[in-house]
């Protein structure tokens, strides 16, 4: 079992500028194959944006993905962890908070992500989650209804 962040986190990071638009940030999850990016404005982290707050909190009120910033729809402020703090206590800081992720940083740079999921197949790579976290994505509209989605 991992000891630390930095054995568990997925290594770099995907970012958008606090003005792009909500397409733009769609696009570059489809074009990555990740469920998230962090919003950073030059090197400092202002937010992690997800699918599914562009679901939820555009789409789903009637806002045109193409006029609303990214800035506007991710959750500001996120809780970081950095690559030397121990997996407990990142654990513990998703458990407190009711995160599915942490931006790592390091001297104030992200420098990756540790999710649910990578958290999962470090653990308990025989659970539900890690096998989910494993899978290949599926193909997109017409692919098989069990295709893994971000995590």
């Amino acid at each position: 079992m991992a000891e630390f962040v930095r054995e568990v986190m997925t290594p770099g990071v995907v970012a958008v500028r606090p003005d792009a638009s909500l397409a733009e940030a769609a696009q570059l999850m489809r074009a990555q194959d990740i469920g998230d990016v962090l919003v950073a404005d030059g090197q400092e982290v202002v937010g992690v944006l997800t699918d599914r707050d562009i679901t939820i909190r555009a789409v789903a009120e009637g806002i045109d993905p193409l006029t609303m910033s990214a800035q506007a729809a991710c959750t500001p402020h996120p809780v970081t962890v950095t690559p030397q703090e121990t997996v407990a206590a990142a654990v513990a800081l998703m458990r407190a908070k009711a995160v599915r992720r942490l931006p790592v940083v390091e001297n104030g740079l992200p420098v990756g992500m540790v999710t649910l999921g990578d958290l999962a197949m470090s653990e308990n790579p025989d659970s539900a989650l890690a096998a989910i976290s494993r899978a290949e994505p599926d193909e997109g509209p017409g692919a098989a209804p069990h295709g893994r989605g971000p995590v």
